[in-house]
């Protein structure tokens, strides 16, 4: 079955945790970013901002991606979760980039 249709198995606490911690500060991010701009800001102080939440979610996409590869030799290793193909791990990673 395909990546996404929820046959693999979710994310662990630990990553899961970690994960949304990231979202929450990126959440937080960008709504200040948002009240920046509506404040009428210039560009010197809004894009470094901007950058900070792409770089937030940017992490939070790769944990998640390195979970889904420890899952997969864990999988490899006897685990009940069929193991990620090669070509989900790429399209995975590709999604991020």
């Amino acid at each position: 079955m395909a990546a996404g249709d929820g046959t693999r198995a979710p994310i662990d606490d630990e990553t899961c945790a970690a994960v949304l911690n990231r979202l929450k500060r990126a959440q937080g991010q960008l709504a200040g970013v948002i009240a920046m701009i509506e404040d009428g800001r210039g560009c010197k102080d809004v894009v470094p901002q901007l950058a900070a939440v792409s770089r937030a979610l940017d992490r939070a996409g790769f944990k998640i991606v390195a979970s889904g590869m420890r899952q997969c030799i864990e999988a490899r290793d006897g685990e009940d979760a069929p193991p990620l193909t090669e070509d989900e791990l790429e399209r995975l990673f590709l999604a991020l980039a």
